[in-house]
């Protein structure tokens, strides 16, 4: 009985916290300098099978500023483009960040057990050369216990942060 009460405990305390990873494609030779010019791109909104989450695009582009403007007071986010190509003819910055929404699920985690997940592709490029600077691929899964609060969007700041932190 004790060992069915401690593996319950576990599986509660498991459950209960959201699960990151973040998965680097490119990492920058140097950090990048505080006090830049940073466009963001806003991306194209998430789908999961039929369903298009409306907003998820501008909910990610906001939690990237989010995450920079602790590093730059000279941020700007572009709601019409959602690409470097496009980027490239807005006006001059010193850092190009384009977010990427790769999945986007929202689940009836209370009913279902499934936890919500994304998983979002960052990539910073240099503003003289458009250069990729760092690029990474961030995911989270929301824990199990959710109480009917979470959703994905709420999965965004703690890697985005995280990850803009190491780049300074």
């Amino acid at each position: 009985m004790r060992t069915i009460s401690a593996l319950f405990a576990l599986s509660l305390v498991s459950g209960c916290s959201a699960k990151y990873m973040q998965n680097d494609l490119s990492v920058p030779d140097s950090k990048l300098s505080s006090g830049k010019s940073v466009i963001i791109a806003t991306p194209t909104n998430g789908r999961y099978g039929n369903e298009n989450y409306q907003a998820s695009g501008e909910m990610t582009a906001s939690a990237t500023r989010a995450a920079f403007a602790r590093y730059s007071n000279r941020i700007t986010v572009s709601s019409s483009c959602s690409d470097i190509d496009c980027l490239r003819n807005q006006q001059s910055f010193d850092y190009y960040v384009v977010p990427e929404i790769l999945h986007w699920e929202d689940r009836a985690t209370e009913w279902s057990g499934l936890p919500d997940r994304i998983e979002i592709k960052v990539a910073i490029y240099d503003g003289e050369t458009f250069e990729t600077l760092a690029s990474t691929i961030l995911s989270g899964k929301s824990k199990l216990a959710t109480f009917g609060g979470d959703h994905p969007q709420d999965l965004l700041q703690e890697p985005l942060n995280s990850y803009i932190e190491s780049l300074y």
